[in-house]
């Protein structure tokens, strides 16, 4: 078995959802599924949650994850790609640890939805493809981006595609769309490309049910209702 490590980046900054890392989803502060599910698929030597928030840590560890250190302030800005911090986080808990990882594996909180199995088929199908890294998308459905619009000051539309208006919506491509759900890397192969779309990088489709992203309210209550589903 591979060394491997999760990586959780849960910055405390969120502007359209006040602390939205542990905003409370159904009866769990919204980290808590991400944590569960890393630690629930068995794949980890270590689950770590970088963060710059104190209050976040301390859930975090309540919950089982490590949290050595806290994120600097310079990389929780709005700017720093995330990966730039997830591949930090890699190097210092690896100095941390005295030793080396073999595959990071990036979840974002934002995506509860996304289960343990999921991370488990996710990886699995980056270590039989044995490619360098592996983003996962899904497929878009009823909100098909070839009618996507702009609206101008006149409130005209301005088709995207309007070549895709002339065409039957079955004779379209299919189209996907990334999630940050379940991100993987060999650990060398980030370190040298600095981005999980190294010049090799594979894609992992999840269903859109486990790729919904936590951004807004409506958000929220989109995964409280499919996380209901589930249960029942």
């Amino acid at each position: 078995m591979k060394k491997a490590i999760a990586i959780i980046p849960a910055r405390a900054g969120s502007k359209r959802i006040k602390n939205k890392n542990i905003t409370m989803l159904l009866s769990k502060p919204l980290i808590a599924w991400t944590i569960e599910a890393a630690l629930g698929s068995g794949l980890f030597q270590d689950v770590l949650v970088s963060t710059d928030g104190q209050e976040i840590a301390e859930i975090a560890k309540k919950l089982g994850a490590s949290v050595p250190f806290l994120r600097e302030p310079k990389e929780a800005d709005d700017h720093t790609p995330v990966w730039t911090a997830t591949l930090n986080a890699l190097k210092q808990m690896e100095d941390y640890k005295k030793y080396k990882y073999d595959v990071v594996i990036q979840l974002m909180p934002n995506c509860p939805c996304r289960t343990a199995e999921d991370i488990k088929a996710a990886y699995q199908a980056f270590s039989a493809a044995d490619a360098d890294s592996q983003i996962s998308i899904f497929k878009f459905g009823w909100m098909n981006p070839w009618w996507a619009m702009k609206v101008n000051k006149n409130m005209n539309t301005e088709p995207i595609f309007p070549e895709a208006l002339r065409k039957r919506s079955q004779d379209l491509d299919e189209l996907f769309c990334p999630t940050g759900a379940i991100w993987i890397a060999k650990t060398e192969a980030l370190k040298k490309s600095g981005t999980f779309y190294s010049p090799s990088y594979r894609v992992h489709e999840l269903t859109w049910e486990s790729a919904v992203d936590i951004d807004e309210e409506a958000d929220l209550r989109m995964a409280e209702l499919i996380m209901i589903k589930r249960k029942h």
